[in-house]
């Protein structure tokens, strides 16, 4: 990604910030190949859900840190320098996804 998305300067992630989202997603990943095995294994249904049930929320709780970030570093940064109206209503749209 460039050092500009959508026409606002983005505020890079620390080292310690992307190794911590990272390793939550591999956390996920392995969640899901837990299931895959799990439809294999031709296990309970009700525990198939139980675990898609986990994911999604383990999803959920990644996207929302990612967004207080998001808040934190690149909104602030935009309300500063006068684009704060964009960066809100492009923070709103995405967060409309999360309510769904």
């Amino acid at each position: 990604m460039g050092e500009y998305l959508h026409d606002h300067p983005v505020t890079p992630r620390t080292d310690a910030e992307k190794q911590s989202v990272v390793n939550r997603l591999k956390r996920i990943e392995g969640q899901v190949r837990g299931i895959q095995k799990m439809v294999e294994d031709d296990r309970y249904c009700v525990d198939i859900l139980v675990q898609i049930s986990a994911i999604n929320a383990a999803l959920k709780k990644v996207g929302f840190s990612v967004a207080e970030r998001h808040t934190k570093h690149c909104v602030s940064d935009a309300v500063k320098s006068g684009e704060g109206n964009e960066a809100i209503e492009e923070l709103m749209e995405v967060m409309k996804q999360f309510s769904k």
